[in-house]
């Protein structure tokens, strides 16, 4: 049996789903390939979409025209803004999501997706002809061909699960290892290696004595993750470029409320003592596993290890949906043996009678050396041939997301013979992880945190619209209902911050409003935008005392916005959030624009596929070495690969004349 596609996609975890969504949005007749149809974007460990950095990238997804922002928006049962203590360039929010409703609501996105097909089954090769990808072959013996593939088959190529001694194939607890795909791909020249993740035990709620943690709950916030709410997200496939009616609406959204709180308590010396006496069982430290785990998620008994000096360690208890007592022990990631796990837990009061589900367990897996790939994340050395995900040496479920949407968008963009979209590092968090991975590499599973960023200030999660969704109405992914909601938007800002410029305050005015937030009385006139870059100012604050005009509570919608949105109370809050950082960070983000407008002139050098590092004497050795394997399209580039250093870069400038 043959089946022939555009685009045929490996994997329907959280980069699979957008790479399929993506493609299929661009006209690509597109095939997802999953092996299990009930198990689409699984959460594999935490119930939880965002945090720190992550946040930004799942805005980043949305405002492209993503998906994930729309599906925890929809099964969201808390939302909390992470970082509000410091500078908006750090906000990040976060969301618990119903694990059961995450899937299924990411079911109904692919099923509403027109020009896409599910296809249940297991990819056991590639076919190729003349150095580029022309489709799969699969267990079953069907053959599916296609202009570009994207593999996205996050831990199930050759996974192997730990649980103390015993060892498991699987990609997932109680769900097969995808074997021989990884020898197809090496078979081609792409080099792959091990790493390994882990994951907590599952507890019975009913067992819990919340009596003895501290209850969590979320923020009441008006607007989560997606730009759009349910209403507008499906007109966009009413629009003038889908004609795709939709009967369904999902009624998984919280409202921007906390549905079910998070409980917080800690370990304690008679836990880590348990630990410690089942150590020599532990597949970490007898020499089971010898991959390398990612670094900023790790195992409770590495914690031991790590910092021995520690009485205590925080856990989260957080839930796993509205209708399941199962909960995720957020901090207990281990793979020691069960019996270790159990009697290590109930040595925490909260804990003492626990019943778990299951115990945590370890996966090694494989993944392909990212710096194989180009900027478009499609390999080098086989044209049509698309990596995201895990499979690129990433953790993460937004880091896999922001990688699958630019995978599938790229891979419809060549199969319709249409170049591909980049991301600069100034442009989008998703350019930073790509860039990361392609230019540096990875040795340990890569994880996004705000310091990669050079440029975080430009890259704030409440300005990702800004930054994105014109240029992915021009590649042609986001809607014009997407489109014509950031216009709005846009127009509210700019009408906002004219009012604010051109409004003066006179002291009598405002000195009360400042005396009662601790800030220096006026002595003479003040325009707004001035007295706004002030700290503890705020613009709800200027309303509330009836400083600003009665002009900012009439900034009129269009009416055809306004019917899109109507449900969607956030429209005028986003302005007033984005007018106001926009004000007081003005600054700071004029003097990063310039940084980065600086290092887009080496982005303006290009060098030659073809070029003869080796031939430069006056580069060091290891430059050569390193310039010769990654082969850097820019000089950009070039100066973000390691061992490359400033004195290499000028060699170059001089020898290219600049």
């Amino acid at each position: 049996m043959t089946l022939f596609y555009d685009v045929i996609v490996v994997g329907a975890g959280h980069a699979g789903c957008e790479a399929a969504c993506a493609s299929a949005g661009l006209g690509a007749k597109t095939c997802l390939v999953t092996m299990d149809m009930n198990k689409i974007a699984q959460m594999s460990c935490n119930p939880a979409v965002g945090g720190i950095a992550k946040g930004q990238i799942v805005r980043e997804v949305d405002a492209l025209g993503g998906r994930m922002g729309i599906v925890t928006d929809r099964t969201a049962i808390q939302f909390r803004m992470l970082n509000r203590s410091k500078g908006p360039a750090m906000w990040s929010p976060r969301a618990q999501c119903d694990r059961g409703k995450f899937i299924w609501e990411w079911r109904h996105q692919l099923d509403i997706t027109p020009n896409l097909d599910i296809w249940q089954d297991q990819v056991d090769g590639l076919l190729t002809e003349n150095g580029c990808v022309c489709g799969v072959t699969t267990i079953w013996g069907v053959e599916i061909r296609a202009k570009a593939v994207v593999i996205t088959a996050g831990t199930f190529l050759n996974g192997l699960l730990h649980i103390g001694r015993k060892m498991v194939p699987g990609g997932r607890i109680a769900e097969p290892a995808a074997a021989h795909l990884t020898e197809s791909i090496n078979a081609l020249g792409i080099r792959s290696a091990r790493m390994k993740t882990g994951t907590p035990v599952r507890i019975d709620a009913r067992s819990v004595h919340y009596e003895d943690m501290v209850r969590q709950d979320g923020e009441q916030a008006d607007r989560m993750f997606s730009y759009l709410d349910s209403e507008t997200f499906e007109r966009q496939f009413t629009d003038d470029r889908r004609n795709f009616a939709l009967p369904y609406l999902s009624d998984g959204n919280c409202a921007g409320g906390s549905v079910l709180p998070c409980w917080t308590t800690e370990t304690n010396s008679r836990c880590h003592e348990r630990l410690l006496s089942g150590l020599a069982d532990s597949p970490l430290y007898n020499g089971q596993i010898e991959s390398i785990g990612p670094r900023y998620c790790p195992s409770v008994e590495t914690k031991l290890m790590t910092f021995p000096d520690r009485t205590s360690h925080p856990l989260f208890l957080e839930p796993e949906g509205t209708d399941s007592n199962e909960m995720y022990l957020n901090g207990f990631s281990s793979s020691m043996p069960m019996e270790v796990q159990i009697d290590a837990l109930r040595e925490i009061p909260a804990f003492r009678d626990l019943r778990v589900y299951r115990p945590g367990y370890a996966i090694e897996y494989d993944f392909f050396d990212p710096t194989q790939l180009k900027h478009t994340l499609e390999s080098k050395l086989c044209k049509g041939l698309f990596f995201a995900g895990q499979v690129n040496g990433t953790t993460g479920y937004e880091e896999a997301a922001g990688q699958g949407l630019m995978a599938g968008l790229n891979a419809a963009r060549l199969a319709s013979g249409e170049d591909g979209v980049v991301l600069n590092r100034d442009q989008a968090y998703i350019g930073v992880l790509i860039d990361d991975l392609v230019m540096k590499g990875v040795d340990e599973p890569y994880r996004m945190f705000t310091s990669r960023a050079e440029y975080r200030i430009l890259l704030r999660q409440d300005d990702a619209d800004r930054r994105l969704t014109a240029l992915s109405y021009s590649a042609g992914l986001a809607t014009s209902v997407r489109m014509n909601r950031w216009l709005e938007k846009e127009k509210g800002i700019e009408t906002l911050r004219e009012i604010l410029h051109n409004t003066t305050v006179k002291p009598q005015k405002i000195n009360p409003y400042l005396e009662r937030i601790g800030s220096t009385p006026l002595r003479g006139s003040y325009h707004l935008d001035d007295l706004l870059a002030r700290p503890g100012v705020t613009i709800d604050g200027l309303i509330e005392y009836g400083i600003l005009p009665e002009s900012i509570e009439s900034l009129e919608l269009s009416e055809s916005i306004e019917s899109s949105v109507k449900h969607l109370p956030s429209l005028k809050s986003e302005i007033i959030e984005a007018t106001e950082v926009m004000v007081k960070y003005d600054g700071y983000i004029r003097r990063e624009r310039e940084y980065a407008e600086k290092m887009h002139r080496l982005e303006d050098i290009k060098i030659p596929g073809n070029f003869d590092y080796n031939s430069l004497q006056s580069l060091s050795t290891e430059a050569r070495q390193k310039l010769s394997a990654r082969l850097p399209q820019t000089l950009a580039q070039a100066s973000r690969i390691p061992g490359v250093s400033p004195s290499d870069i000028n060699v170059l400038l001089v020898y290219m004349g600049r």
